[in-house]
Parts: C-alpha cells; sequence; structure tokens
C-alpha cells in the first residue's frame, strides 16, 4: 500500500517544479514509509511514497517501461492486486517480459497490453496513475468499491492529483476552499459518488477512469453493479458464498511481510479471522495474529444501548479459546481517546473533521497504531453487513418504508448546534433528501420483482455506494496513518455482485440478518458467535471521556474564535457541554461535542476558506 501524487500541466515543463512536486509527494509519507521517488517528463510529473507490502526489493516507483531505452508508459501505484500472479503469466504467454515480482509490474504491463481496460482484469484494491508518453495522456483509475482512495483537481492546463487531498493542498496555489456543498458533506453521513469536500476538487468515482490530455478530462465507466435474475437454489447460493469467502482469503493473505486479522467477536471479523487462520497454519504451518479493541471496565458491567446490545470481549475470547489464534487485546483508556494529538493525527488524516459516531476514529486510529508494532497487512470484517444485510435498519419496518437514508436515524448530525445562518444556508434536510433520490434513482432492477425485493435491493445499493464509502474511508484514513495495510475481503466485486443477486428471502432465510454468511461459515465459527446479534464497532462506556470533552469545550467556549462564532450556535454549546453526565455514557451529547470540536478544529488548522 503506498501514497501517490502527481502534476500534469501541458504549458508546463514541470522539469523546473521538482520542489512543488516533492512537497506534494512529502504529504503521502504516512502512506509509506519505506521508500521514494519522483519521475518528471516535461509535462508531467508523478510522486510516490512506497509502504512495502510484496516484493520487497524489486516494487520500486513510480515504475516506467522503456522502448528502445525511451520510456513509454509510467506508473504510481496505491494497492493490491490479488491475481497479479494470474495476470503475469497470461501477460508472458502475450510477449511480456517481467524484472520483478511485484504486482506493480503486472498493472504497468497490463495497461501496455489493454490501455485502460486492464482495470476489468483486475481483483483487488488500487488506485493508480499511468502517464502515457506516447500519447501523452494522464490516466486516473480506481477500483470498483472505492477501497482506496484518488483525488484530483483541474489546474492551470491539466490537473493535480493524489491519494488524499492533503497532496493537492500542498501546491502553493491551492488554498483550502470550502463551499455549502462541502460543508453539506462534511455534516452528513453518506456520500455522492465522486464529490469532494474541497472546492474545485473530486474524487475518482469508484469503477471509474479519467483521462486527462490536452483536449480536457473525460471519465468512463468500466464497472458497476448490476441486477441479475439468481436461479441458484439456497444449498448452492450457501456453497458459492463459501468458495468465493475460500477464494478471497487464499488470494488476501499473501504477503512479503507480517499480517494479521482484525478480531471484534462478531459474526464477520470472525469469519475472516478463522478462514484467514486456516490458510496460515497450512501455508505458515502457524496460527494467524489477531487482535481486538476493547476499554477498561472501572468495575461496571456492560450496559446495552440502541446500537450495542453486547460487549465485544466475552465473544472474542470465546472465538480465541476455540480457534487458538495469536491474540492481542488492545485496551484503550479514556485520555488516549481524547489526547489532543491523537484527536490531531485523526484529523490530518481525513483532511477534515469525522461525522460518525463519537470516539470510534481516535480508537480506530489507536488500535493500528499498536498492531504496526508486529504487522504490516491486517485483515478487516468491514462491509460484510452492506454485502449481506446485516444492519438493524434493513429489518426495521419504520426504516426500510421511510423515504430516506436510513442510517441517518443512527446519525442525526449537528444542525441543532450549529449557528442559525449556516443551518438556514445549508438546508440539509433537502439535500440530503436530494441524495436520497440521486442514489434510488441509479439502483439498478429487474424486471417483474415484487415491491419487497424490489426495496431490499434499494437498501442494500444504498449501502453499497453511499454509507460504504464512508466506512472504507475511514479504514482507510485510520490505518494508512500509521502505515498499515488494511485488506477488505469482502469487497471483492464477484462476491459482491453475486450477493447483490440474491433474493432478499434467502439473504434472511432463517429468519436472521446476514442469514447467507453464518451458514456459509458455520463450519469454523464457535456456536456462540454464530447465534450472536450485530453489533457495531465499539466505544467507550467510560463518563471519564464526556467530562474530557466536556474541558475541552469549555476551554473553547472560553475565548471562541470567529470561525468558531461564525460557525456554532455557542449557547446551544454551553448548554450540552454543561449536562450531567451518567454513570455509563454513550450520551447524544457526547456525539455532539466530539464531533463539534474536531469540525471547529479542522477548520481552524486548515485555515478553511468558506466560499
Amino acid at each position: 500500500m503506498c501514497g501517490i501524487a502527481g502534476w500534469v500541466d501541458y504549458d508546463c515543463d514541470l522539469n523546473g517544479a521538482r520542489p512543488i512536486v516533492q512537497a506534494m509527494t512529502d504529504t503521502m509519507a504516512l502512506r509509506g514509509p519505506d521508500a521514494q521517488g519522483i519521475w518528471i517528463d516535461r509535462h508531467a510529473a508523478l510522486g510516490h511514497r512506497r509502504l512495502a507490502v510484496i516484493d520487497l526489493e524489486g516494487g520500486v516507483q513510480p515504475m516506467c517501461a522503456a522502448e528502445d531505452n525511451r520510456a513509454i508508459a509510467c506508473l504510481t501505484y496505491s494497492g493490491e492486486v490479488y491475481n497479479f500472479v494470474e495476470l503475469r503469466d497470461a501477460l508472458r504467454k502475450r510477449g511480456h517480459a517481467f524484472r520483478t515480482k511485484s504486482d506493480t509490474e503486472v498493472v504497468l504491463h497490463a495497461y501496455l497490453e489493454w490501455g485502460d481496460a486492464c482495470a476489468e482484469h483486475f481483483v483487488g484494491m488500487f488506485a493508480f496513475a499511468i502517464w502515457d508518453v506516447r500519447e501523452q495522456q494522464l490516466v486516473l483509475i480506481r477500483d470498483r468499491f472505492g477501497v482506496k482512495p484518488l483525488f484530483y483537481q483541474p489546474f492551470g492546463h491539466g490537473v493535480l492529483f493524489g491519494s488524499e487531498p492533503k497532496a493537492i493542498l500542498a501546491h502553493p496555489d491551492v488554498r483550502a476552499r470550502v463551499g455549502l456543498d462541502g460543508l453539506r458533506q462534511v455534516l452528513t453521513a453518506g456520500r455522492l459518488p465522486g464529490c469532494a469536500i474541497y472546492d474545485g476538487m473530486h474524487e475518482v468515482k469508484p469503477g471509474y477512469v479519467v483521462r486527462v490530455s490536452r483536449g480536457g478530462i473525460t471519465e468512463r465507466r468500466y464497472w458497476k453493479l448490476e441486477a441479475r435474475e439468481h436461479t441458484d437454489s439456497l444449498v448452492v447460493t450457501i456453497e458459492t458464498v463459501r468458495a468465493h469467502l475460500d477464494r478471497i482469503v487464499q488470494q488476501q493473505t499473501v504477503s512479503d511481510v507480517p499480517l494479521c486479522s482484525l478480531l471484534s467477536g462478531g459474526l464477520d471479523s470472525s469469519a475472516i479471522t478463522a478462514l484467514a487462520d486456516r490458510v496460515m497454519r497450512r501455508r505458515a504451518h502457524s496460527p494467524v495474529r489477531s487482535y481486538s479493541v476493547d476499554f477498561p471496565d472501572r468495575g461496571m458491567a456492560f450496559v446495552p444501548d440502541p446500537l450495542r446490545g453486547t460487549s465485544d470481549t466475552p465473544f472474542v475470547h470465546e472465538f480465541v479459546k476455540e480457534v487458538h489464534t495469536h491474540h492481542t487485546e488492545v485496551v484503550l483508556e479514556p485520555e488516549q481517546l481524547g489526547d489532543s494529538g491523537v484527536r490531531r493525527a485523526v484529523v490530518d488524516a481525513l483532511d477534515a473533521n469525522w461525522n460518525v459516531g463519537s470516539d470510534l476514529y481516535p480508537s480506530l486510529y489507536l488500535l493500528f497504531d499498536a498492531l504496526r508494532k508486529h504487522s504490516t497487512v491486517a485483515l478487516s470484517g468491514e462491509a460484510a453487513d452492506e454485502v449481506f444485510g446485516g444492519y438493524q435498519w434493513f429489518h426495521l419496518p419504520e426504516a426500510i418504508n421511510a423515504p430516506q437514508l436510513p442510517w441517518l436515524r443512527d446519525f442525526p448530525g449537528l444542525g441543532h448546534v450549529l449557528s442559525k445562518d449556516l443551518v438556514e444556508a445549508l438546508r440539509l434536510p433537502e439535500y440530503q433528501a436530494d441524495m436520497y433520490a440521486q442514489l434510488t434513482a441509479a439502483t439498478p432492477s429487474l424486471p417483474g420483482e415484487n415491491s419487497t425485493e424490489k426495496r431490499m435491493r434499494e437498501l442494500c445499493f444504498l449501502a453499497l455506494t453511499s454509507w460504504l464509502p464512508v466506512l472504507l474511508d475511514r479504514k482507510d484514513r485510520m490505518s494508512m496513518a500509521v502505515g498499515l495495510e488494511v485488506r477488505v475481503p469482502f469487497c471483492d466485486h464477484e462476491l459482491a455482485q453475486y450477493v447483490f443477486n440474491t433474493p432478499w428471502s434467502m439473504k434472511t432465510f432463517d429468519g436472521r440478518e446476514k442469514s447467507l454468511l453464518r451458514a456459509a461459515c458455520d463450519d469454523v465459527l464457535p456456536e456462540a458467535i454464530l447465534k450472536r446479534t450485530k453489533s457495531p464497532y465499539p466505544a467507550t462506556q467510560d463518563p471519564g471521556y464526556e467530562r474530557l470533552l466536556q474541558r475541552q469545550m469549555a476551554a473553547r467556549l472560553a475565548n471562541p474564535s470567529p470561525m468558531m462564532q461564525q460557525t456554532f450556535d455557542l449557547n446551544a454549546l454551553r448548554g450540552i457541554s454543561g449536562n450531567p453526565v451518567g454513570k455509563v455514557s454513550i450520551s447524544n451529547d457526547r456525539i455532539d461535542l466530539d464531533q463539534a470540536l474536531v469540525l471547529i478544529d479542522w477548520l481552524e488548522r486548515y485555515d478553511v476558506e468558506r466560499v
């Protein structure tokens, strides 16, 4: 995994711009701590920071292909193509010769063979840029679900691009400007494909190719979820899901550096960890390393909340007892979660605030930082809920029937503590309704589908295309901020496409959530985990965390900055920061305090210009 950056301008000789390109590339240092490189060819400059995972000696970038000792194409690449060995064999049969064992070189030669259609041959997570010297054009390509990020901004007679906005913002002539649409994105839990927070900036959409030439910028979609008739029986469907999972885990446990698995004691992470353990025992004759997160209980028993009915810890212990992974439990104190340095690192990693949950982002960051001391690659159970239908709102009639993004019931946002003028200008309900309308209109459907199946397909599509990107971005930014590569097996496009088309009645055939996944993995999991209901990523219940946030907000309110006064209703903030804290606290006040603090920190530290 790596970080990429670059600049193309048809009116400039970029050989004299190396210091600027170096500054852009340097912003990606945490994503790629192992090596760095810059390649410039008059109108194109490519930068790369490397996290070495495959072929540690051979995968140096930017990587060029040459004919007659002259470069014909140059690649800067982030990600993993899991089927690179099979592709390398196919390309050799077509006459290609390889100097390394890296997937990077396979990606480059695949482009030489198939042009931008190379993306259709890749199985994996990736975001890369190729400067085609012959055509004098830049090609930007992103994986099908957008697991790896890639941003670009038209600039001069060309573009700037990078794995994160900070690479583009490092150019001295680019300002951190945010308009109302950008703020609406900041304050809404959900995504519209292609949109970026900063004015003038865009994301390469998942499953898209963007071409930059002298004639301008064009984009082409190379993959999308499609509605197809599902004719397999239930037994065959379960067998097919398991076959996909076995293939995926076999592919995604290939690494030349230490690998581990994230374990929450839930169905998703437990299934991946158990399957990975089987592979590692066969391949390396040792158990897989597993990691979980927990919080000190201070002598207080876990208290169920609206999202979490059970504590993870007993289920993690049950799993480890039965499967015998090499397990480490990372225990996080409230002081760590509220530490100003940690929170600043999280905001820097995001190039923005966080708008989902309370301590989830710093918790993930600290968990990843702990396991990075022993591993460079981690497997995650992310995306199973979106693929298999695991969330509560998939199963609640009031959520199913509501014409809105269903997860907004759990993440209502900060509207009630913003300034009156800003609330009126943002018109968040209208923006969110428009998001919902655009996404539902894009949902594929089958002729003759009954209303229930059509609606549930719609909700699955919303989850995969608007909610999942929020979680993938969180996972990517928090992991890459410590130089850790996190792989997400459930984002395999063949698995996702197959399950997307299984009828909802089949996805819930046993009357529970994620029935297909449970049935496909029932031979590798403890009974307790098979019976456990969905529980999201854990949050600390220690009231000390909320009291810490209250103190931080009180310090802010004692001397509010002009930006803070412009953004918030200060009386509303005083109200929530002065409310009493319960013995066990994951309150709405706590979530509001957390998100308000990081919002103002981002706006001030990035010197955001409101437009």
